[in-house]
């Protein structure tokens, strides 16, 4: 009797290469609005239970990695930039994606030494071990969409030992919203260098409400401490907040902090210049084919 071997996830997949050339970095509205990461640099096991109105979400970790970072959604960031880039381009993106650890960290701004690999990788682990429960683009509330952020990786060599790169397989809740036009904005690069948490979190939450309307958007405290998914009390969470207020890092936008009569405070954020993103231009693989664009 003769047994065939099962048909892995992998096997179904047309790989798909990462493209050359400084891309424009995209990220995605559903992860930009809710949360869905650790904001905290320290490892984070109590998880996250955020829920408004139909919207329901349940992020978990593991003991032995933790949950995913704001910082460890930077390759996710980086996958959503490719998979638009080449469906622009008229290329056919895969939820499995090969590339080098080199092209991944230059894209989100960090250095490539030997630590930064390592780092990645811990990212990596993360990503795949971290639990997504939601109920986001889902037909009910009580239907949930269950994932991880990445389904496996491995990192890749040849016959003789000699390394090839990653390849990672992204969920289908995430790769379907990436290639819908209106679940993907494009983010200003300087984001990459903030350096803190909540003001990482703060500037994607801006970007995704307050966009490019002159008059901005506002919520009040309260409500931003309930969709950080922040375990820093509300006080502690108040006082974080006013301090990004004072330095005003977020690229592109102005931040205030209103108090209006008998009501609670409120963060008002409005973008200070009308200048659109760059969108960096699409250049081939050295070697490609026209043909192969189809």
């Amino acid at each position: 009797m003769s047994f065939r071997r099962p048909i892995s996830e992998r096997d179904q997949l047309d790989l798909f290469h990462a493209l050359p050339g400084d891309l424009a970095p995209r990220d995605a509205q559903d992860l930009m609005a809710y949360p869905f990461f650790s904001l905290a640099k320290s490892r984070r096991l109590a998880p996250i239970a955020f829920k408004a109105g139909a919207i329901l979400i349940r992020v978990e970790a593991v003991p032995e990695h933790g949950m995913a970072t704001i910082w460890d959604a930077d390759v996710l960031i980086w996958a959503a930039s490719q998979i638009v880039e080449a469906r622009d381009a008229g290329l056919r993106p895969s939820r499995l994606m090969a590339a080098t650890p080199y092209e991944i960290l230059t894209f989100i701004g960090r250095g490539v030494g030997l630590r930064d690999y390592d780092r990645l990788k811990a990212a990596l682990d993360r990503l795949q071990s971290t639990t997504i429960a939601t109920s986001i683009r889902q037909a009910t509330e009580r239907r949930l969409h269950r994932f991880s952020w990445i389904n496996e990786w491995q990192e890749r060599a040849n016959h003789r030992g000699r390394p090839l790169g990653l390849e990672l397989i992204l969920p289908d809740w995430f790769y379907a919203a990436v290639l819908d036009d209106a679940l993907v904005l494009t983010i200003d690069r300087a984001y990459f260098s903030l350096t803190g948490g909540l003001e990482r979190w703060l500037y994607r939450l801006v970007r995704k409400h307050g966009g490019r309307q002159e008059y901005g958007w506002s919520f009040d405290l309260g409500h931003l401490h309930a969709k950080s998914g922040s375990l820093s009390p509300l006080k502690h969470f108040a006082y974080d907040l006013r301090e990004i207020v004072r330095r005003q890092p977020l690229p592109g936008y102005r931040l205030t902090i209103e108090q209006p009569t008998n009501s609670a405070e409120r963060l008002s954020f409005a973008p200070v210049a009308s200048l659109p993103f760059p969108r960096a231009p699409y250049r081939l693989r050295a070697g490609t084919r026209p043909e192969d664009k189809l």
